[in-house]
């Protein structure tokens, strides 16, 4: 994977996602997110990989335990669906494009070490607990790509407050 561009963008409107929700962990969600996927698709009553665009969303993530809740689903409207909404507000984003289609789980694990450890922390921003994948019609292909999102605001900087 080349090295990674992260922006910032400002999404203007709610993103209303139905879908399933789990809890996972750093551990098992290798598992858990294809798992969880199958169970959308069954109760959508639509073929795996149907569903464009497509969301994994990771929310109240546990430093400690290394817990979060895990949020699967697509802009389908669905009885059997759970809703979630996705929030205005700034995010900044990463577009991932895999060497290799089949390794997402690997670019998707780089590009937040990135962003978490690298970007964030030069940014003027902070992170709110909230972070989803955005799988487009691109995701499929010879050349794949998505785009990772991370819910931020504006850090509070006090030295600019006490100087006003």
């Amino acid at each position: 994977m080349t090295k990674m561009a992260f922006t910032t963008i400002e999404i203007e409107k709610e993103i209303p996602v139905y879908g399933l929700s789990g809890k996972s962990n750093d551990k098992t969600q290798a598992k858990d997110i294809p798992a969880l996927a199958k169970k959308y698709y069954e109760a959508a009553g639509k073929n795996s990989g149907e569903v464009i665009p497509f969301f994994v969303i990771s929310k109240e993530y546990d430093e400690t335990t290394r817990d979060f809740q895990l949020f699967i689903g697509g802009l389908i409207e669905n009885k059997a669906l759970e809703a979630f909404v996705i929030p205005r507000g700034t995010y900044g984003k990463v577009t991932i494009k895999p060497k290799l289609g089949f390794l997402w789980g690997l670019s998707i694990g780089a590009a937040k070490r990135a962003f978490y450890t690298q970007w964030l922390p030069k940014s003027k921003y902070t992170a709110l607990n909230l972070e989803y994948e955005y799988h487009a019609g691109i995701s499929k292909g010879k050349n794949p790509q998505m785009e990772l999102l991370f819910g931020v605001r504006m850090a509070q900087i006090e030295e600019a407050q006490g100087e006003a």
